[in-house]
């Protein structure tokens, strides 16, 4: 990949997985962090330094309650991209 992309989780409504991938053009340090409407962390999914190419990434939701979440993407600690996702049990 030419530059870092976060895709759009799918499928998005979801019930329990929704699954996105990262392109990252340069080795780089990423933590991908899921979190509730009111900020708090509910899932920590990659926290790791990953090569450059396509990265896709799960989430199972089944332990946390319907509603709307995101995803946080953050590069070498700087927070790079959010995607709003919602879980519909």
């Amino acid at each position: 990949p030419e530059e870092f992309v976060l895709n759009n989780a799918y499928p998005n409504p979801f019930n329990p997985v929704t699954e996105f991938a990262l392109h990252i053009p340069d080795d780089v340090m990423v933590k991908v962090s899921v979190y509730d409407l009111n900020g708090r962390k509910v899932a920590d999914l990659v926290d790791d330094n990953l090569s450059a190419g396509v990265h896709p990434v799960n989430w199972n939701g089944s332990d946390v309650a319907s509603g709307i979440y995101f995803i946080q993407v953050a590069i070498n600690d700087q927070q790079a991209m959010t995607n709003k996702i919602i879980l519909l049990k």
